[in-house]
């Protein structure tokens, strides 16, 4: 690999973003390999675990743009930057590459690691790991990337919500934060293992902890929070590429 060479795990799309501020816009996505961090319940270790990497093709942006256009029809959407953890990759020459042909860029990460081209995306989610998910938050460093995004940068938090233990962690993210908005997802419990990407997914179980979560929301007037499932789950469980 080369320094402006990035690590790709899979692009796919047109879809919809499942997720957070973008939650049913059409994208592409680029999935990048490698993380830094190993949740419990990561459901992309196909893209973390580094005895995947095989897997995981070396491209350049100009190669990366070329297979967003065509996917895209030539028609700029937005592009989605997840991973793993994308900011290990050096997505910056991708980013001003795709902008100069319309693209807008959108990228998740934990926000454990601070990059001067968040100061280019359109939007930059922080998606902060809870208590279960075993990792533990650097909360300077959280605050570095908020930094690096700078004015020009929409910036939203994200956390993922399991138990008691992860609301009282997302409310901790709502106080530290109480300019950004803040998304909070229920978990899925049962994620998939790579190679079974269209395996067994506990619906009903992740619907009674949205029911769950929306009540201690609006129980705790905690109205700063947008209460929202993983759409891409609900319609199309834990197929992968979607």
């Amino acid at each position: 690999m080369t320094a402006a060479t990035i690590r790709v795990n899979e692009i796919f799309g047109p879809t919809i973003q499942g997720e957070g501020a973008l939650i049913g816009q059409p994208t592409v996505f680029v999935r990048t390999g490698g993380c830094d961090y190993r949740c419990s319940w990561c459901d992309t270790l196909h893209a973390v675990d580094s005895a995947y990497r095989d897997e995981w093709q070396p491209m350049t942006p100009a190669s990366i743009l070329m297979q967003v256009d065509i996917l895209s029809g030539g028609h700029p959407l937005m592009v989605s930057l997840s991973g793993g953890n994308p900011a290990i990759q050096p997505l910056g020459p991708l980013i001003h590459l795709g902008q100069e042909d319309g693209y807008r860029f959108a990228l998740e990460t934990q926000g454990s690691i601070a990059r001067d081209w968040f100061g280019d995306l359109d939007l930059l989610t922080l998606s902060p790991k809870p208590p279960s998910s075993g990792m533990e938050t650097d909360w300077q460093r959280l605050a570095e990337c908020v930094e690096a995004a700078g004015p020009a940068t929409r910036v939203a938090m994200k956390v993922v919500v399991f138990d008691d233990a992860d609301y009282a962690y997302a409310r901790e993210v709502a106080s530290r934060y109480p300019g950004q908005p803040l998304y909070l997802q229920p978990g899925n419990h049962t994620p998939p293992h790579p190679g079974e990407e269209d395996g067994f997914i506990d619906m009903n179980g992740i619907m009674d902890r949205m029911r769950w979560l929306v009540g201690k929301v609006t129980s705790d007037r905690l109205y700063s929070a947008t209460v929202l499932p993983q759409l891409h789950t609900l319609v199309w469980g834990n197929l992968r590429g979607v």
